[in-house]
């Protein structure tokens, strides 16, 4: 698509969680930094630093970006129109 869609009109994913791939880029609380090369399950990055991670891709960028596992950065004071984030609570 060539914009931003309404939340919740496409299909869910596997999980049922609507709009995770694709529509604007979501901010993560995790800074950037590589990952280690071993398994690991649900990392958390660096404990510093002045980027942090975005994922999901967005309607302006190729679908490459909209994969599951890829992800990106950027500093938290930029803003664009294909950015946003999700508001969630954690369940102990």
């Amino acid at each position: 698509g060539s914009a931003i869609h309404l939340i919740g009109t496409k299909a869910p994913n596997e999980l049922g969680i609507y709009d995770m791939s694709g529509n604007v880029w979501e901010w993560c609380w995790d800074r950037y930094s590589l990952y280690s090369s071993s398994d690991q399950t649900n990392p958390e990055g660096a404990t510093s630093g002045l980027y942090r991670v975005k994922r999901g891709g967005s309607w302006y960028h190729y679908n490459y970006y909209c994969q599951v596992a890829y992800r990106d950065r950027n500093k938290p004071s930029n803003r664009n129109s294909d950015v946003g984030f999700r508001i969630l609570r954690r369940i102990p």
